[in-house]
């Protein structure tokens, strides 16, 4: 199990284009091996629809969102090694040729070093701006990694679906990886599980506490495995959304990887048995960026120490 970092592209104290890039060198030298950026389209004014609860306002975090291949791309110039990835792009906000287009030229930029993290969407006002219905979630989640996939193919490329057609053209650049971008899914809900299970090349949960984390490992591998697949073969890398604290935190209330980092090495030490590949974590919150580089440096120093 490696780490990574999310990058501060939302609206935080370190959401700069200079502190992004610090960052990500940082990662790079204290030996995190995956950076990660996300998609947010706009900010409702007004109350959103929340998944499991009631409409409210978005948080102030979301104000402000770089878009996530631009800022690959800018990472990609200025280090060598670090795994690009999203986590996540919604994919039906988007034309499978374009995306794909976008993907390939990054890998081709950073030598083969892009993740595909993807997700479905979940805010009504989104899809309204995407002139795309909610209800293509799901079947049009399937068919568009299906014309990413074809696109990324060899040529000619042609694609014949419900929701998107490719007549038979050249497409290109090709990604650098051979099968394209390994493609994960965001998934949380037992249909986006079973899904990612059957059509993608692993999965990207969102780590809410030990108990969920590991029901939605074991699900994904078991719909892996009926569905004709090698759970060994497809990749876990998870998103936490905590930070890493500069102090330690009451047991009793701290979230699950969350706390100072000799805490956070503790709950990564409880999930060798799940056998994860990647773990990131978010950053952006420290009072500057040197602040934050010393968390990420004390984060790794405690999981060598606790054996990670």
């Amino acid at each position: 199990m490696d780490l990574g970092i999310g990058l501060p592209t939302a609206h935080t104290p370190l959401t700069s284009p200079a502190a992004i890039m610090r960052l990500a060198q940082e990662a790079e030298r204290l030996g995190y091996t995956a950076v990660w950026t996300y998609e947010r389209l706009l900010y409702p004014t007004g109350p959103v629809a929340q998944p499991g609860g009631p409409p409210a306002p978005l948080p102030d975090v979301y104000k402000v969102a770089y878009d996530p291949l631009e800022t690959l791309a800018y990472v990609a110039a200025r280090t060598e090694r670090l795994k690009l990835g999203t986590s996540v792009v919604d994919a039906p906000f988007h034309v499978p040729v374009v995306l794909a287009r976008r993907y390939a030229t990054l890998d081709q930029f950073s030598g083969g070093r892009v993740i595909a993290g993807l997700g479905q969407g979940w805010m009504a006002q989104e899809f309204a701006t995407a002139n795309v219905p909610p209800k293509r979630r799901g079947a049009g989640m399937e068919e568009f990694v299906a014309a990413l996939r074809a696109s990324w193919g060899p040529d000619p490329v042609h694609f014949e679906g419900r929701f998107y057609h490719i007549p038979e053209s050249l497409i290109n650049p090709k990604p650098v990886q051979p099968s394209g971008p390994p493609i994960l899914m965001g998934s949380m809900t037992p249909a986006g599980i079973d899904r990612a299970a059957r059509i993608a090349d692993g999965l990207n949960p969102i780590a809410v506490s030990y108990e969920a984390l590991a029901g939605t490992i074991s699900r994904f591998r078991a719909a892996a495995q009926a569905a004709g697949r090698d759970p060994t073969t497809l990749k876990i890398m998870v998103r936490v959304n905590q930070v890493i604290a500069p102090d330690r935190l009451p047991e009793e209330t701290r979230p699950f990887l969350g706390g100072a980092a000799e805490q956070i090495a503790a709950d990564l030490a409880r999930l060798q048995p799940l056998h994860l590949d990647h773990v990131f974590f978010g950053t952006g919150y420290a009072a500057s960026v040197d602040e934050q580089v010393r968390l990420l440096e004390r984060l790794q120093r405690a999981v060598q120490a606790a054996g990670g």
